[in-house]
């Protein structure tokens, strides 16, 4: 395991370990822990009580976040006549069909969000392998694969701050919040939308307690340890 830094070791000195903090509290202390030279990504980590080993204990989805990601979101479109214009139109970097494929599979990645209309799933089905493993594979469940009348819809909303969620192995969930130079109410906010999206999303398998346990961390600072109760009853205004 490598070993932190001295500035890490430093910030984390900050936390107490022993002590669960409230939402607002572990905003003011990431704040005052951050010591990168860069505005880094506020970030909301879920340990949840499901097994994603069995399909009706999966848990994904998505959050329109109030306040934005605070960085400029890269968006391309899988799709063909008509629907390049209305992408483009609508704010996409990249909209079209077999020229971005043929790209992508040279290894081409200049994007951040992929979306798709369900006449062209055939030919991106191919580029699984390579988009799958970036968590950019176009797809219905997380609203990605839309008809070209709700494109400019779906574009809009990844360029406000769309962010997708989804259980990994080890049953954790990683959701980016905003920038630390965002308002602590701004985080809190994001924070709220992203808990209501999960808590929404439960899965009919799931038994016991759903969310065991939450941290908020920045890209570079310690993992902070949220208070459950106040966490799971924000309310999203």
């Amino acid at each position: 395991m490598a070993k932190h830094g001295k500035k890490f070791q430093q910030a984390d000195q900050l936390v107490d370990r022993a002590n669960t903090y409230h939402p607002g509290e572990a905003i003011e202390l990431a704040k005052k822990a951050a010591y990168a030279r860069f505005d880094e990504t506020v970030e909301l980590h879920l340990r949840l009580g499901v097994d994603p080993r069995h399909a009706d204990q999966q848990v994904r989805g998505v959050a329109l976040l109030p306040h934005g990601l605070g960085k400029k979101v890269r968006i391309l479109v899988f799709t063909q006549g008509e629907g390049v214009k209305v992408a483009e139109e609508a704010g996409a970097d990249h909209a079209g069909g077999d020229e971005l494929i043929k790209k992508i599979e040279e290894g081409w990645l200049d994007f951040d969000t992929a979306i798709a209309t369900p006449d062209m799933m055939g030919k991106v089905g191919k580029l699984g392998k390579i988009l799958g493993r970036r968590g950019l594979m176009p797809n219905p469940k997380s609203g990605t694969v839309v008809n070209a009348t709700d494109l400019t819809r779906v574009i809009k909303d990844a360029l406000q701050g769309r962010v997708e969620f989804k259980l990994d192995k080890t049953a954790i969930i990683h959701v980016p919040l905003g920038k630390l130079s965002f308002e602590d109410g701004q985080l809190l906010d994001n924070l709220s939308t992203v808990v209501e999206a999960v808590l929404r999303a439960k899965p009919s398998g799931a038994k016991g307690q759903y969310i065991k346990s939450a941290y908020l961390s920045t890209t570079m600072g310690p993992g902070i340890r949220l208070d459950l109760k106040p966490t799971l009853t924000l309310s999203a205004s």
